[in-house]
């Protein structure tokens, strides 16, 4: 397939030809058109006469996801888990407890588990894994955060200046997402897990929010949710299915690994939503999703496919099963309840 044109440009040929031959001297043939743009930005913000400390931000952010990229590439078939949660959190507390339990049964079905590497429950997390099944992303602070000790000497440890690029990195891998109770720093967390799975921005995924026993820290949360949002309309009633709460390790484990019971991932080929499952329904079970979730639709049906041609050129999951349709772009929260009943055929 021949290289795609670029479309963002420096304006001026002779640069733009110049970095045509910049690439061809560092080997580039996959994705060139990517890496030509990323070039042109480089040249545009020295023509813009970017503030100092703009440059600043962008070189971080571009050296430390380049280090970040990968750090992940290596461990792309592995699913993983990331898990929130106070930095404050004490060894000997429940929390402390519970984060290593639910870590340690996760990491015995084969998951990796991601957290941002600092003590309390990120520690208890990476202990309950093993350093092995650990991969750390840290955040450079004045006070509170270095890199725990079981993974502070590892190689799967990457440290990051900014909080934006270190989330980005925290989520854009994991196929999971477990939510202990912590201050600030996990409730952002959290909330910004739930805005990217409400909004699209992000594929669904299980978001587990895992208490102590007798625990009411989510119980809480979840009260404001339904109290404050759900009866202003500000989000919908189908939102909270985004979310389990719970303060059982079982059924945290059990609401990860069964999401993926049946469906794996998801693509959208043009205006197409196609979900690839182990087992396709039969036409039995096909008719009684389409009655169920026919406003999921915005033209059409609900069908079993083959891989699309676009899948197929990038050689994307084709042997799965498909199902497709026509996604009406507004219902995430019932897209999950839809993704439930996929995986309770």
């Amino acid at each position: 397939m021949p290289a795609r044109r670029p479309r963002y440009r420096t304006g001026r040929p002779e640069l733009d030809r110049r970095i045509g031959e910049l690439l061809d001297a560092a080997g580039v043939t996959k994705d060139r058109d990517q890496l030509f743009e990323i070039m042109v930005s480089a040249v545009l913000l020295a023509s813009d006469s970017a503030d100092t400390l703009d440059l600043k931000i962008t070189n971080a952010t571009l050296r430390e996801m380049r280090e970040a990229f990968r750090l992940f590439a290596h461990y792309r078939g592995v699913s993983k888990v990331t898990m929130f949660g106070s930095a404050r959190v004490q060894p000997d507390s429940k929390e402390y407890e519970q984060a290593r339990a639910v870590a340690h049964m996760l990491a015995s079905f084969g998951w990796m588990v991601v957290t941002g590497a600092g003590p309390g429950i990120m520690a208890a997390g990476m202990e309950g894994a093993g350093t092995d099944l650990s991969i750390g992303v840290n955040i450079r602070l004045p006070f509170e955060q270095g890199a725990n000790p079981v993974i502070a000497h590892d190689d799967k440890l990457v440290s990051m200046k900014y909080f934006f690029t270190r989330k980005l990195m925290l989520i854009k891998e994991s196929r999971a997402f477990l939510c202990l109770p912590g201050g600030f720093g996990t409730l952002d967390e959290t909330f910004e897990l739930l805005t990217l799975t409400q909004t699209g921005k992000g594929e669904p995924v299980p978001i587990v929010l895992l208490d102590v026993p007798g625990g009411t820290y989510w119980d809480r949360v979840r009260e404001f949710i339904e109290d404050q949002l759900v009866t202003r309309g500000l989000v919908d009633q189908s939102d909270m299915a985004l979310f389990l709460v719970t303060d059982s390790v079982q059924d945290a484990v059990d609401e990860i690994l069964g999401f993926y019971a049946n469906y794996d991932s998801m693509r959208y080929v043009g205006d197409v939503l196609v979900l690839r499952l182990q087992r396709a329904p039969d036409d039995t079970q096909l008719e009684d999703l389409n009655e169920r979730f026919a406003h999921l639709c915005a033209s059409g049906r609900i069908e079993r496919t083959g891989p699309l041609p676009d899948e197929i050129a990038d050689e994307d999951k084709i042997d799965f099963a498909r199902i497709r349709l026509n996604f009406a772009k507004r219902y995430y929260g019932e897209l999950r309840s839809f993704i439930d009943a996929l995986n309770a055929l």
